[in-house]
């Protein structure tokens, strides 16, 4: 579906692109996808292009200036040929080395600007570095955020942002037969890092399969912590009930919802996760915890069984209770189908629009 208004409009679009495959660069390469099919003409810049040589990926300093100098060269093409930056922005370094230059660059050219800012981390990020980012901010057309959640911590720093919400593929992401079969699987879908806390998610099965002996839990991700959360598996005798798949592709990774009888998200700090929005589309009901932009995404009770972080035992039963009551799991399986709608293209791209129209409006800041 075209987007109204919009033919022709010749948008930069700045972020992540897989691999590896991952919220941020998912959503990059979609929103390419939708705005080109849409009649717009994107021209795309990585910020994550494999390093040549490979070796350089190792060295923390040179890897980083080894990136920066073409991304800069890039970012300067790129302007000379959009209308409007649309850049996708995090937390840390990421918005330091891309995210600011790439506002600074389109200043520098005349490009109207929108930072879509997204991470679970937004609070400790802007008491660390407020001040640059607001200075920075003030370059800018707009600042878009996917939640109410980073939309409330960004007004506590002082800058307005409008919510344009994540979007899920439903052609992609879709449920199996209603009926479950066999025994439970359970799905983790999160990088292996300590933000994410994939050992609770562990304990939790651990606590789950004393009861639902044949479960099985796959974790679909990569990180730093892969060894040692492998090595906690074999500790706790779990060996041939949890399977690491690794990071997968958006193909894979909607098999394996569609295997799936739960999805677990056992963050520290969140704020829309995509994995969510898939398990919802793919008819999988989510038990996650309550932290960050989760409450505002998703309704205890009503579309997932929401649990505090760090608390194996309470995720372990809100994942018991599911599997125990048929009628419940299949409410919350409904309501997140139901729930998924909202995040289709064809609701989001108005919203987007509309922001798009404003920037190119405004006078130059």
């Amino acid at each position: 579906m075209t987007m109204p208004c919009l033919p022709g409009l010749r948008i930069g679009l700045i972020g992540p692109l897989p691999p590896p495959s991952g919220g941020m660069a998912n959503q990059t390469r979609q929103l390419a996808e939708l705005l080109t099919a849409g009649g717009a003409i994107v021209t795309t810049v990585q910020v994550n292009p494999p390093y040549r040589p490979s070796w350089i990926g190792s060295v923390p300093v040179l890897r980083s200036l080894f990136r920066l100098a073409p991304f800069l060269v890039s970012l300067w093409r790129a302007a000379g040929r959009t209308d409007i930056f649309h850049i996708m922005a995090n937390s840390g370094w990421s918005w330091h080395l891309f995210a600011a230059p790439a506002v600074w660059v389109a200043r520098c050219r005349g490009v109207a600007v929108v930072v879509n800012y997204r991470g679970g981390e937004a609070e400790e990020f802007l008491q660390r570095s407020g001040h640059l980012v607001r200075f920075t901010m003030r370059r800018t057309r707009a600042l878009v955020v996917p939640s109410g959640f980073l939309q409330g911590v960004f007004s506590r720093f002082g800058m307005h942002s409008d919510i344009v919400p994540n979007i899920i593929d439903l052609s992609r992401f879709h449920p199996r037969d209603p009926v479950r079969k066999g025994a439970p699987h359970l799905v983790v879908a999160r990088n292996l890092e300590p933000l994410y806390d994939n050992e609770t998610a562990i304990r939790a099965f651990q606590i789950i399969r004393a009861s639902f002996q044949q479960s099985r839990l796959t974790i679909a991700g990569s990180g730093p912590e892969e060894q040692c959360l492998r090595q906690f598996v074999l500790e706790q005798g779990l060996g041939d009930a949890v399977q690491f798949a690794g990071r997968l592709d958006c193909d894979a990774m909607a098999a394996l919802y569609r295997s799936a009888d739960l999805m677990l998200n056992p963050s520290l700090a969140d704020n829309m996760p995509n994995s969510v929005l898939e398990a919802w589309a793919s008819g999988v009901p989510v038990v996650s915890t309550n932290v960050g932009g989760i409450p505002h995404l998703a309704q205890h009770g009503v579309t997932a069984s929401l649990v505090p972080p760090a608390d194996p035992a309470s995720m372990a039963q809100a994942c018991m209770v599911l599997l125990s009551d048929e009628p419940l799991w299949q409410q919350l399986a409904k309501a997140g189908l139901q729930e998924a709608q909202r995040y289709t293209w064809f609701c989001v791209q108005p919203v987007l629009g509309a922001v798009y129209r404003r920037a190119l409006q405004q006078a130059t800041p």
